[in-house]
């Protein structure tokens, strides 16, 4: 038995420049972001028979890998040559989708994780990083970026450039355990209440990548700016670039924001928030905020009924946790 670790994400600025449409073509895009507390676990399991048991938000008893109906489970298998007479198990710590949190890119990066394990084989994490783009990009084709890969692969808090040959460069930002800590401190996210599918969202940014190119080549910039302010430990400068950048990306597509949370952000600020986004590509999931320790309370008391979750970094990024007979 083999049990995976993989964190989940937030992210600060250059969410949108990790989109092949724009890496491709304006010399590379960056992203600055920060793996979480909150985890996506896997467990593989050998079985008796040559069978297959997948076991998620439902249960899939199938006989060959081909009729699995999970895509991502099916093409990890794939991936890593385990084709049969296994069980595979996923909980969540923040379960559902479109949350904004990467939660299914944190899926795929544990399951090639454990997989690989499972077969006696350790990859090191741009290996599963660049394995889960492909699973997730080119055999599932799917409208996403390259971030939420690697900063579930990688962990901690780092800044990630990707360039138009799909080369990545990651540099981590270095921050004691008292650092992490502190920028913990200064973050939280609060749950919308809706989900959605970033598909449409992505696709529709994807295909006006040249015509909201300018608010992209701000928001890379911003990507920079973001990494310096968190290595001097600049907390309000961060807070205010992320609203910067959340007014960017109102602005790249339909569906990102809607009345409501317009609402539930300008009330944030009216409490003491720096600034903040919505996680992920838009239109409901988690708003994360940036604020000074003591406004929490009235942030909360500001936002209700939204329900706060408190924000600690993960330093590591996917692992194994327990290997087992």
């Amino acid at each position: 038995m083999i049990i995976s670790r993989t964190p989940l994400r937030i992210s600060f600025a250059g969410g949108g420049t990790d989109l092949p449409a724009y890496y491709r073509s304006h010399d590379g895009g960056a992203v600055t972001s920060a793996a979480i507390d909150r985890y996506m676990h896997v467990l593989v399991s050998a079985k008796f028979d040559h069978t297959i048991r997948a076991a998620y938000s439902r249960t899939e008893n199938v006989e060959h890998i081909d009729q699995l109906h999970h895509g991502l489970i099916r093409e990890a298998m794939r991936a890593t040559g385990v084709t049969g007479g296994i069980e595979v198990h996923t909980v969540a710590d923040i379960p559902g989708e479109g949350t904004g949190l990467g939660s299914s890119s944190s899926l795929t990066v544990g399951l090639l994780q454990a997989l690989y394990a499972y077969r006696g084989i350790l990859k090191d994490p741009a290996e599963l990083a660049e394995e889960a783009c492909r699973i997730e990009i080119d055999r599932l084709g799917g409208t996403l970026g390259k971030q939420d890969q690697y900063i579930a692969a990688f962990g901690g808090v780092e800044y990630f450039e990707f360039h138009a040959d799909e080369t990545v460069r990651a540099s981590p930002i270095p921050l004691s355990p008292s650092d992490r800590e502190a920028l913990g401190q200064h973050l939280s996210l609060f749950y919308t209440g809706t989900t959605r599918q970033a598909q449409g969202i992505l696709q529709h940014q994807s295909a006006r990548t040249s015509e909201v190119s300018p608010s992209l080549d701000r928001m890379k910039a911003l990507a920079y700016e973001a990494r310096e302010a968190i290595a001097h430990r600049r907390w309000k400068a961060l807070g205010e670039l992320l609203d910067e950048g959340w007014t960017l990306k109102r602005g790249l597509a339909q569906g990102i924001t809607n009345s409501t949370i317009d609402a539930q952000y300008a009330a944030a600020k009216a409490a003491g928030a720096w600034g903040g986004k919505i996680a992920g590509a838009g239109g409901g999931g988690f708003l994360l905020l940036v604020h000074p320790p003591e406004a929490t309370h009235k942030l909360e008391e500001a936002l209700a009924p939204m329900t706060r979750t408190p924000v600690r970094i993960s330093a590591e990024g996917s692992r194994i946790l327990f290997v087992g007979r």
